[in-house]
């Protein structure tokens, strides 16, 4: 693995602008950057990142047998009993997922170890599914890559496929917050996706969801919501003023209830109980279990609940070293032993591993000098070059 510079394509930006891609310069910044490229051997993709994201896949399922019936750490998710039966009915049928993100620090040498799992509502796709295979192709093209360089990037045909798993005979709803530009954007791009595999897709904005007398969530037009892909966090969706009419709805939800169960920092804890001392795995404890002394003075606190970097707390010898700010300052923490500082020209790469369904599927880098990655963060794109 290595960090390599290379000349970015004189007409990217006006690429980004043709292909959508609305968010490449928030505010004038780089949030796309192809100034430089991650470059792996195929072993390190296939041996490393491949199974190490399959093992991690296999963990979260085992965990989520367990936990669809604990009441302690439903409780511990703030999730209302009213909730629960709805939770294992989903999990009990096998309601189909669509996709997720495990982050993971890697080196190129060590086995990459989780940070977190994005099991719910993850972002960032478009860019690792589409724009960064462009930026490969077109630099292949210009002989500055060699013809045979390749990507680990499978996921705008599995996400079509997987979008099969679903019945294509009514509308499939989509909805997200859609203020959020990085949020619509990739909802759009998922659109795109479930019209390949045959869907009749409805865009919505999440405050257009309606109820019916009977029930049922309807759409502006008051049609019946029978299938919705939400970008929408589940610990926020429950809490709405519709949550309590959730378990009663016969609307089918990607993703399902059951991923409310893996959509938490507080699986890290958990995986470590299950599978102490797993090589892609960071040792993890519930703050305030005595157990979590082992860890010792440097370690990262997380709010179970938080996105793009907010409030997690790094400690090194005991001292706070790093605290962004944000809204989860008051929800329970996560205590993790602190990962490998992993540098590369003074950059901290976090590889993003999708899978679609539970098959890995391709890779996404972010990279930040700070030491926590969060929403000015950029996007790097890799190629495999052996």
């Amino acid at each position: 693995m290595q960090r390599m510079a290379i000349a970015e394509r004189p007409n990217w930006q006006a690429l980004a602008d043709e292909y959508g891609f609305a968010y490449a310069m928030p505010d004038g910044q780089r949030y796309w950057d192809e100034r430089a490229y991650y470059r792996f051997t195929l072993r390190q993709i296939e041996d490393d990142i491949e199974a190490g994201t399959s093992e991690l896949v296999a963990l979260c399922g085992e965990w989520a047998g367990r936990a669809v019936r604990d009441e302690e750490y439903l409780k511990r998710l703030n999730i209302p009993s009213t909730y629960w039966d709805w939770i294992a009915r989903s999990w009990d049928r096998h309601d189909p997922s669509l996709y997720g993100r495990f982050d993971f620090v890697y080196d190129g040498k060590s086995p990459p170890k989780l940070l977190e799992f994005n099991a719910d509502t993850p972002t960032s796709l478009y860019e690792a599914s589409v724009f960064q295979w462009y930026w490969l192709e077109d630099r292949i093209k210009a002989r500055v890559l060699p013809a045979n360089a390749d990507q680990f990037n499978s996921l705008h045909d599995k996400l079509i496929a997987r979008f099969s798993a679903w019945p294509t005979a009514g509308l499939l709803h989509m909805t997200a917050f859609s203020e959020e530009l990085e949020d619509r954007k990739n909802v759009e791009y998922m659109a795109e996706c479930a019209g390949g595999a045959g869907h009749q897709v409805v865009l919505l904005d999440i405050a257009s969801i309606g109820l019916d007398g009977s029930g049922r969530f309807v759409d502006e037009e008051n049609r019946e919501i029978k299938t919705l892909f939400k970008l929408y966090p589940w610990e926020w969706l429950i809490h709405e003023e519709f949550g309590s009419a959730l378990p009663g709805s016969p609307t089918v939800w990607i993703e399902p209830p059951w991923k409310m169960l893996l959509s938490t920092k507080a699986i890290l804890p958990e995986l470590w109980k299950m599978s102490p001392g797993h090589p892609n795995l960071l040792e993890s404890y519930y703050e305030g279990d005595p157990a979590a002394s082992a860890i010792g003075r440097d370690y990262v606190a997380k709010p179970i609940f938080s996105r793009e970097g907010a409030n997690v707390e790094i400690r090194k010898g005991g001292v706070t070293v790093v605290a962004p700010e944000g809204p989860y300052d008051t929800l329970p923490r996560i205590i993790q032993a602190l990962a490998p500082d992993v540098v590369f020209d003074g950059m901290r790469p976090v590889i993003g591993s999708w899978i679609i369904d539970q098959d890995p599927a391709g890779i996404g880098i972010r990279e930040d000098a700070g030491l926590v990655t969060g929403n000015t963060s950029c996007f790097i794109p890799h190629a495999i070059v052996d």
